[in-house]
């Protein structure tokens, strides 16, 4: 009989020991799901932005479009619009909380193209508007392309951490989606 209660107390302590030594790699695959699911949900709403500002975009006029026009006063809507709709989503802070507002002044890429980069919301977030892309199929037309750039901040190194303490990786990712339309007018 005490023989019989002594094997218990070893497997009820090596239940224990094995259940010390799961729980970091549980706590890990845990917060990199968590992780790994924020990034994914982050970059549908990057994308969700895109396409809602190639869309503005495609409705504006192209009556301003010159490469050597600085800041075209067609491409302010689409900026606010990206920018709202990524306000709206909870990836950036609301323009009424924080320092992080449009319109900011592009800078021109050459053509039709001009690149937008709003640095203080926290991270930077970068807008590239083309007014000049070719549109397949029969016939080609013009159209336009929205690429947003944003950071993602991984949380995933505080957890990776706990199993091995010192360890390090790129705790950013810079998320990017581009949208294409062609131009209504």
């Amino acid at each position: 009989m005490r023989r019989t209660a002594r094997v218990r107390t070893r497997i009820e302590g090596s239940a224990l020991l094995e259940f010390a030594i799961v729980l970091p790699l549980l706590v890990v695959f845990i917060v990199g799901i968590y992780d790994f699911s924020g990034a994914f949900n982050q970059k549908q709403k990057i994308s969700h932005a895109a396409q809602e500002g190639a869309v503005a975009a495609g409705a504006q006029p192209t009556s301003d479009m010159d490469p050597s026009t600085a800041n075209p006063d067609s491409l302010q809507p689409v900026v606010s619009v990206i920018f709202n709709s990524l306000a709206a989503e909870g990836v950036l802070p609301l323009a009424n909380q924080g320092s992080c507002k449009v319109p900011v002044v592009p800078t021109a890429n050459g053509g039709l193209s001009w690149t937008y980069a709003i640095g203080s919301c926290p991270d930077t977030l970068t807008i590239v508007i083309d007014r000049g892309v070719a549109v397949a199929g029969p016939p080609t037309v013009v159209g336009t392309s929205v690429t947003v750039t944003y950071l993602y901040r991984w949380r995933f190194n505080s957890a990776i951490q706990l199993l091995f303490p010192g360890a390090a990786y790129a705790a950013t990712t810079d998320l990017s989606e581009k949208a294409t339309i062609h131009n209504q007018t």
